[in-house]
């Protein structure tokens, strides 16, 4: 494991406004340094699909402005 991966917005709770998809680049947009943006984003397991309009889970952050999400857990949703 690499000691300088950067995990400031791993865990973080993202709304998707741009699809994300297999074979596509989506958006989605996060809470940082005391605002919101929007950063580009991946399924985690490069099979899922993401609508525009719903809750998903950080899983890795990929500098400058890259993350891969995963579904939001049920115990997160509402959060």
């Amino acid at each position: 494991m690499h000691k300088d991966v950067d995990r400031s917005l791993t865990g973080k709770i993202g709304r998707v406004t741009g699809r994300i998809g297999p074979g596509t680049i989506g958006e989605v947009m996060l809470p940082v340094r005391g605002g919101t943006s929007a950063f580009h984003a991946h399924p985690f397991d490069k099979s899922s699909v993401f609508a525009v309009g719903e809750q998903v889970l950080v899983i890795y952050f990929e500098p400058p402005q890259t993350v891969f999400v995963d579904e939001l857990p049920d115990v997160l949703k509402g959060a």
